[in-house]
């Protein structure tokens, strides 16, 4: 799975400025995520901006003004239609045809910084081409893939509690905290290092933020103390992982995607570094080969030890 970030969006677009005419007079996206790509491309470039409804009905937006658009002037000839991604082309195809209306009227460039290798040929110029399985920064909350995963709650759906004192206090966290992120399809899993005895509460919370999920798995301890004396929360998680049909896991802590990558052999994204965390190779694995090799066929360890140096 290929995980693309905001930052890594941004990188994209810089250094592919020169593959987008620089004497386009307005960049126009395609919503919503379209005009992310728009904005920063306007910005680079110091151009116009406006989505394309607002064109078609012959608006732009304005910066640095009382008013949020004005009507088109004369002089727009040369227009940029931008979205973020280009998968099947249905979306460009609707936008396209949506322009269609107006399409006589100016020179029209499409481009989008990524692309699949079916959906380049939608578009005039790409930054790079990412094929499935991909999942973006930006909508990784609104995304099918959120039907077939696993979440951490705290850190993850509300903040982590500033105190945990298995007690008054945090149940008034529990009850009361804002969300941060709020999927707006449904969650697989959830799945908490939150005791059992919070679940009454928990699911309260997640009813009152209209945040759909089919399991909602907590642990079975009967306080904080016996927990944090357990300790492995990361290996709880990666066993339900590990035993589900779930495909990607969304985790707050930075060790516990690790280790939850690590046993499961699936991915995890992070939300402590934004990243995404897989699998990682024990370096003493390839110690012991060698050693084995060198044991029983040294003849053959050799070849291939003096094959690779002459490399």
């Amino acid at each position: 799975m290929r995980y693309v970030t905001i930052a890594e969006l941004s990188d994209m677009i810089r250094r592919n400025l020169w593959k987008i005419p620089h004497d386009i007079d307005l960049v126009v996206g395609v919503p919503r995520s379209g005009l992310l790509v728009a904005n920063m491309i306007a910005l680079y470039l110091n151009k116009r901006i406006s989505d394309i409804d607002s064109f078609i009905d012959g608006r732009v937006f304005l910066c640095g003004n009382n008013r949020s658009h004005m009507v088109i002037q004369s002089g727009i000839k040369k227009v940029l239609v931008v979205d973020d991604s280009v998968h099947s082309g249905n979306a460009i195809s609707c936008a396209k045809e949506k322009l269609s209306a107006v399409s006589s009227q100016y020179d029209l460039f499409f481009f989008a910084p990524i692309v699949t290798s079916y959906g380049a040929h939608h578009v005039n110029a790409h930054a790079i081409i990412i094929d499935e399985p991909r999942i973006f920064e930006w909508n990784l909350f609104h995304h099918p893939q959120i039907n077939c995963s696993c979440l951490d709650m705290d850190g993850v759906l509300c903040r982590d509690p500033e105190i945990d004192d298995d007690g008054e206090e945090y149940r008034h966290f529990i009850t009361t905290t804002d969300p941060v992120f709020l999927p707006t399809t449904t969650i697989d899993t959830i799945i908490t290092c939150r005791l059992e005895k919070y679940r009454t509460m928990t699911e309260e919370w997640l009813h009152k933020h209209g945040i759909q999920y089919n399991h909602l798995i907590m642990l079975n301890f009967p306080n904080k103390k016996s927990r944090l004396s357990w300790g492995k929360h990361g290996e709880y998680k990666a066993e339900y992982y590990s035993n589900s049909s779930n495909t990607l896991f969304i985790e707050s802590s930075l060790s516990q995607a690790k280790t939850i990558a690590n046993i499961s052999g699936k991915p995890v994204i992070c939300i402590e570094t934004n990243e995404l965390v897989e699998r990682q190779e024990d370096p003493s694995h390839g110690k012991r080969v060698r050693r084995l090799l060198k044991k029983h066929i040294p003849k053959t360890y050799n070849f291939i030890r003096k094959k690779l140096k002459s490399l």
